[in-house]
């Protein structure tokens, strides 16, 4: 199966491979020729197989041969040939050259992230990502032995143990920062239990970030209309529901589930059933073509350029090092509400919260202990 496509990661390695030879030059340039010469070399190899592995993904590739095989041959070759051009620079460059050193350091830096990823490329690493993937997909990859992916089994689960009376549960944001790192652990391994001590708050930020990455909502699109002009039956939204794949009828049944047991603590969280409905109807029922309404667009752009591993001793992640400025996230996210809210899913998903038990008569309700 051909791996999966990723515009950011490969958006931000072009920038940083197109920008590196110029940058050593120039840092040479200051330090000497010879310095200069050395560094020249090492950022037009990084910029040359940058080159050869872009195109390799891009050819048509010949009888027999798969794209996958062609890409791993690039970044297999990519990454030999990265790895001398980082050791000739630390061999070569002189120690007293200040910015020669720095700029050899931070391209050497760069370099093996890139490389981490490319590895994982190779080794199929990027098939467990379970954010922005199909629910289906997912599922069918960890074999749990559950209908349901395990990033939701284990944040549910974490939540009725110990985050239930927490205020505004749901429509608190968690920090972005936070978000990112977890959605990178579950990414390399979707069945890791939450770090300890994580804020309640971002756990639930971090189930309403997986509903809003997954490419269709858990209804589906070709039941939009349906559960719509069904919204105050429940027979026919029992009816309805059945028509789900299993993977989907699931996965709804258990997160309205856990919206049941929040709603229950509503004297608590200030989160009823009509607050946790607006909060996940964008998230679970949208049409096709819907280009996202602004909380769904809110929470995808929370999920931007995460970094690899959960490091909880360093405020410096690898993607940061792939990023020339600092930017304020806030500036990006509109403040007012552009889109209106679509009240007939509203009604839909506070319909599936309250009478939950009635109308997935035909699951194995989801039951905590």
């Amino acid at each position: 199966m051909p791996l999966a496509e990723s515009p950011q990661w490969r958006q931000k390695a072009t920038n940083f491979f197109s920008s590196s030879s110029f940058k050593l030059k120039q840092a040479g340039q200051s330090a000497g020729d010879n310095i200069a010469d050395v560094a020249g070399k090492v950022g037009s190899v990084v910029k040359s197989r940058w080159a050869v592995f872009q195109e390799a993904r891009q050819r048509q590739p010949p009888p027999g041969e798969t794209v996958q095989e062609r890409f791993i041959s690039a970044a297999a070759t990519t990454g030999v040939l990265l790895r001398k051009g980082i050791s000739e620079t630390k061999e070569k460059v002189a120690v007293g050259k200040v910015k020669v050193e720095e700029a050899a350091k931070k391209t050497a830096d760069k370099s093996k992230t890139i490389l981490n990823n490319i590895e994982r490329w190779q080794k199929g690493v990027a098939s467990t990502d379970v954010f922005g993937v199909p629910i289906e997909a997912t599922v069918q990859r960890e074999q749990s032995g559950k209908a349901v992916p395990l990033v939701l089994v284990r944040c549910a689960d974490y939540l009725v143990i110990s985050g239930l009376s927490n205020e505004y549960l749901f429509k608190s944001e968690g920090e972005k920062k936070v978000l990112q790192q977890l959605v990178s652990l579950y990414n390399e391994d979707s069945g890791s239990p939450l770090p300890d001590g994580v804020n309640p708050i971002d756990v639930a930020a971090l189930i309403k970030c997986y509903l809003a990455s997954i490419p269709e909502p858990l209804t589906t699109f070709s039941l939009y209309d349906e559960l719509r002009d069904a919204r105050v039956s429940i027979a026919d939204l029992r009816n309805i529901l059945k028509k789900l794949p299993n993977v989907n009828y699931m996965t709804l049944e258990f997160v309205t589930a856990l919206l049941l047991r929040v709603s229950r603590k509503s004297s608590l969280n200030k989160m009823d059933s009509r607050s946790l409905a607006v909060e996940f109807a964008p998230l679970i029922m949208w049409q096709q073509g819907d280009s996202g309404t602004d909380l769904r667009n809110h929470l995808r752009f929370t999920l931007k350029a995460p970094p690899k591993i959960v490091d909880t001793t360093s405020n410096t992640t690898e993607w940061d090092l792939l990023d020339e400025d600092d930017v304020d996230a806030s500036s990006q996210i509109p403040l007012d509400d552009a889109s209106p809210p679509d009240y007939s899913s509203i009604e839909v998903i506070q319909s599936l919260i309250e009478h939950h038990n009635a109308i997935f008569t035909d699951a194995n309700e989801t039951v905590w202990r």
